[in-house]
C-alpha cells in the first residue's frame, strides 16, 4: 500500500511559486484564493464575463433565425426551373436590357436569386452539369449568364409545390407575367398533378379562381392561334372570352384566320390580330357593350366591317388603303341606292 501511495504522490505537481504573504500566484500575477469558498467565488467571477458574452452572441444570432445562406455561384451551374414560366421574348425586351445594364454596372446581381440544391456539387461541379435549380430570378440569372458574372443566390431547401408558390409570389411582386405566361404556368402545374384542381391552385396562391380560369383558357389556345400574334406576351386577359367563344363556335375557321394573320407581310398589331381572329372590329372586342358587327369584305389582312348599335344605327368601317377615292364614291352611291330601295 505504501508503494502505491508513493507512486501516486509522484504524479502530484508542485504548487506554483508563492506571492508575497504566501498566497499562490497564477499566470499574470493573479492570486489564487486559499479557501474553498474563495476558490468558488473566484471561479464564478471568472465565468461571468464568458456567460455574458455567450448571451450577447445568442441575442445577435436570433436575427439570423431562418436565414438562408447566400453564395456566389457560377451561373452555368444553375438550371432553369421545371416550372419556368418566362417566354423567350421576356429576355429580349427593353425591360430585360435595362436589368442587364444595371447588373453589368454593379458587377453582379445586387438582389440575390433563389435556388435549391438538386445534387451535391462534386469538386465545385463542372459547367454543363447544373447542381442548382432556380426557384425565382430567371431574368437575373440569364443576365448574369450572358454577362459572364457570378450569380449571388440564396440556397433554399423546398419541395416542388413550395418552389412553385415561391416563384409565383416573386413574379407578382416584381415584373408581372403576361396573361399567356401566367396561364402556361398554371397549366403546367395542373398537368403535372401539383394541384388537383383550379380551385385548389387558386387557394394555394391566393389568386382569384376566375383569373386562373382566364389564364388557363389562353394557355390552352391552339398553337396556330398563339403564333398569329407577334409575341404571346401581347395576349391580354380580357381577350380570353372572345377567343374561347370563337374557338368553340368555329375551331377550323379560327385556325384558318390565325394562319392568314401569321402570313401577313408585316406583323400586325395585336388588336388587329384579335379582331381578325374573332371576326369583329377592334373596339368591339375590347368593349363588350359595343354594337354587333360582321365582316362584309376581306382582302388579305384588310377588312370592311359593318356594325349595328342598339338604336339601329349602321356603321361601315373600311381599313385604310382598301378603297381608292373612286371606290369610296362607288360605295357611297351603292349605300344610297340600297337605302332608297328600302324606303
Amino acid at each position: 500500500m505504501s508503494k502505491k501511495l508513493a507512486a501516486k504522490a509522484l504524479l502530484i505537481q508542485a504548487p506554483p511559486a508563492l506571492a508575497t504573504g504566501g498566497q499562490p500566484v497564477l499566470e499574470g500575477g493573479e492570486h489564487r484564493p486559499k479557501t474553498a469558498p474563495g476558490s468558488m467565488a473566484h471561479f464564478m467571477a471568472s465565468q461571468s464575463s464568458a456567460v455574458r458574452e455567450a448571451e450577447e452572441l445568442r441575442e445577435r444570432l436570433k436575427a439570423f433565425d431562418g436565414a438562408e445562406p447566400v453564395r456566389m455561384l457560377d451561373p452555368r451551374l444553375v438550371r432553369a426551373s421545371r416550372w419556368a414560366n418566362r417566354h423567350e421574348a421576356s429576355f429580349s425586351d427593353a425591360a430585360f436590357a435595362e436589368l442587364k445594364a444595371e447588373i453589368a454596372a454593379a458587377g453582379g446581381n445586387v438582389q440575390p436569386v433563389s435556388v435549391r440544391l438538386v445534387r451535391p456539387a462534386l469538386n465545385g461541379s463542372t459547367p454543363g452539369e447544373p447542381a442548382y435549380e432556380l426557384v425565382f430570378g430567371h431574368r437575373r440569372h440569364r443576365a448574369s449568364l450572358e454577362l459572364g458574372l457570378p450569380l449571388q443566390a440564396l440556397v433554399t431547401d423546398m419541395d416542388d409545390r413550395e418552389l412553385f408558390e415561391a416563384m409565383e409570389r416573386e413574379n407578382r411582386a416584381r415584373k408581372s407575367l403576361s396573361a399567356w405566361e401566367q396561364g402556361a404556368m398554371y397549366k403546367r402545374a395542373l398537368d403535372e398533378g401539383l394541384y388537383p384542381s383550379q380551385r385548389k391552385l387558386s387557394e394555394a396562391l391566393g389568386v382569384d379562381v376566375a383569373l386562373v380560369s382566364k389564364s388557363l383558357s389562353l394557355a390552352r389556345l391552339p398553337d396556330a392561334v398563339v403564333a398569329a400574334f407577334a409575341s404571346p406576351l401581347e395576349i391580354q386577359f380580357r381577350w380570353a372570352q372572345p377567343l374561347s367563344e370563337a374557338l368553340q363556335k368555329d375551331p377550323e375557321g379560327l385556325i384558318a384566320r390565325a394562319r392568314e394573320a401569321r402570313a401577313s407581310a408585316q406583323p400586325l398589331p395585336a388588336a388587329k390580330v384579335l379582331a381578325l381572329l374573332v371576326g369583329t372590329p377592334e373596339r368591339g372586342v375590347l368593349n363588350r357593350s359595343t354594337p354587333q358587327s360582321q365582316v362584309i369584305a376581306t382582302v388579305g389582312a384588310q377588312r370592311a366591317v359593318m356594325s349595328v348599335d342598339s338604336d339601329g344605327r349602321v356603321t361601315i368601317k373600311v381599313d385604310p388603303g382598301l378603297l381608292s377615292e373612286a371606290g369610296q364614291a362607288q360605295l357611297a352611291a351603292a349605300v344610297a341606292q340600297v337605302i332608297q330601295a328600302h324606303n
